[in-house]
């Protein structure tokens, strides 16, 4: 299945691992249109839930499928998810999408004694997952005591705070919810909405966050997303936890996207500088082994920090530095790179679209990944980058502490360059700073293979997600006993 997020990477390879370290997963998903269905074997229907939807009750398939070793149940009905993509199209979010995942999160629920299975933890992942710990303690924990549901413990993973799906309060009768629980304190109420992303931070047993570090930082004003006040109430039940890397998909010396390729067994890189004379002459770049690649991935929009990027393009380019960029955004954004890439010839390129492929020749053969976003979600793109040795540049404040040592505070360990300031003049420094080291041949090949060396593998991650949802369960029956 073509993973086309790094919050779908985390849905794929956490379960995997989970199930290699003995656990028994089960993963849900909407039957959404655009899911490729095609890697999924013995798919079949089980059956049907009815779960509520406003003044009636919808009927939604469950199916069954196994993805290798991994089982799957699809969420499916022909409305509200199969004829429709996950969030929105290009006119933007669909307006229903309250009802969409209320509906998703009961049938999830109610599906348990359909596939008879009964978890010690539910983990959902983001907003649209939020409701699933509400649901389970009003209508299961106490009215429910026989339901699989009932005696499950809830994990509640902040993937993106930028994403909180916050809707009108007159949803509330219409997604089955109390208006008791419209409140601020332990309630699905913010900023006068229903905020699901509040509402699984506020309910579930225990909340995760996505590094060690983030921990502190979600309870900053500047970084808590309007849920500072959850998050230093529940400071006790916050978990910060990595995502880690698959590096099956992600090596470099065993990926046959590279035209060649290369480890840390290759101690002058002579792999990753065929990688990369073979990138330039791909996408008609100038051919030089000591011009500085650098790669740009994501969307091209203030979210991805492409605002701060575009102050100074210009600049970088002016730096005898060849940008390449992956990834699409609006058409006026698209066509103003366009016209940078022809006013710089061979220095500039852009890739309308985010493939698998292009990313790791990308990758492959860049020596620099700029990184500008304000906040970072996940720590993927840029623990990839480090295994290709590809040094990131990074904003000191966006959330990747755990994933990037700055190399200018601490030159032994340092894995990567920061700036200081969120503007375009601090990102040329950090630009600059990379340039000073990359000036000394020998002192850039010890950078890259420090980056290479680093390990964020999903085996790291799972044992650290087992012993969050071993909290959880603890928890989980100091609460029955309580009730």
């Amino acid at each position: 299945m073509v993973r086309r997020t790094s919050l779908a990477e985390v849905a794929e390879s956490l379960p995997r691992t989970l199930r290699q370290e003995g656990a028994d997963v089960r993963v849900f998903l909407p039957w959404t249109m655009g899911l490729d269905a095609s890697p999924l074997q013995s798919l079949r229907e089980v059956g049907t839930v009815r779960v509520k939807d406003g003044t009636t009750k919808a009927e939604v398939t469950i199916h069954a499928a196994n993805l290798g070793d991994l089982p799957i149940y699809l969420i499916d009905h022909p409305t509200l998810f199969r004829s429709r993509h996950p969030y929105g199209d290009e006119e933007g979010p669909y307006a229903d999408n309250w009802r969409r995942y209320a509906v998703f999160c009961r049938a999830v629920l109610e599906s348990l004694p359909l596939i008879q299975f009964s978890p010690d933890v539910i983990h959902g992942l983001d907003w649209t997952t939020g409701l699933i710990p509400v649901i389970r303690e009003l209508e299961y924990a106490t009215k429910q005591p026989n339901h699989p549901a009932s005696n499950a413990g809830t994990f509640f993973s902040v993937h993106n705070l930028a994403m909180q799906g916050a809707f009108e309060r007159e949803i509330l009768p219409q997604i089955g919810l109390p208006h008791r629980v419209f409140t601020a304190v332990h309630g699905v109420e913010l900023g006068g909405k229903v905020n699901y992303l509040k509402a699984g931070a506020e309910f579930a047993t225990i909340v995760g966050t996505s590094s060690p570090g983030n921990v502190l930082r979600v309870q900053q004003n500047e970084r808590g997303a309007g849920l500072v006040e959850t998050f230093r109430r529940r400071a006790k039940e916050l978990v910060g936890i990595s995502n880690g890397i698959d590096y099956k998909a992600w090596d470099p010396a065993n990926d046959p996207l590279l035209p060649q390729p290369f480890s840390l067994k290759d101690k002058e890189l002579l792999g990753k500088k065929k990688c990369k004379a073979s990138l330039q002459e791909k996408l008609g770049l100038d051919n030089g082994a000591r011009i500085m690649v650098a790669a740009v991935i994501g969307r091209l929009d203030a979210d991805s920090g492409f605002d701060v990027l575009a102050e100074v393009l210009t600049s970088i380019l002016e730096r005898n530095i060849e940008v390449v960029l992956l990834g699409n955004g609006k058409l006026e954004v698209l066509e103003r790179v366009r016209t940078v890439e022809q006013t710089f010839t061979g220095r500039c390129r852009l890739i309308d679209a985010l493939h698998p492929s292009a990313a790791h020749t990308l990758l492959g053969g860049a020596d620099i990944l700029i990184s500008p976003s304000h906040y970072h979600s996940s720590n993927q793109l840029c623990a990839i980058a480090l295994r290709y040795g590809v040094v990131p540049i990074v904003y000191s404040g966006a959330g990747l502490d755990d994933t990037v040592t700055d190399h200018e505070k601490d030159p032994k360990k340092g894995t990567g360059f920061t700036f200081k300031a969120y503007n375009g003049e601090s990102l040329l420094d950090g630009i600059d700073a990379a340039r000073k080291v990359y000036k000394e041949p020998a002192d850039w090949r010890t950078l890259v293979g420090r980056c290479m060396k680093q390990d964020f593998s999903w085996q790291a991650t799972a044992a650290d997600y087992l012993k969050a949802y071993r909290r959880v369960t603890r928890r989980a029956k100091t609460s029955a006993v309580d009730e």
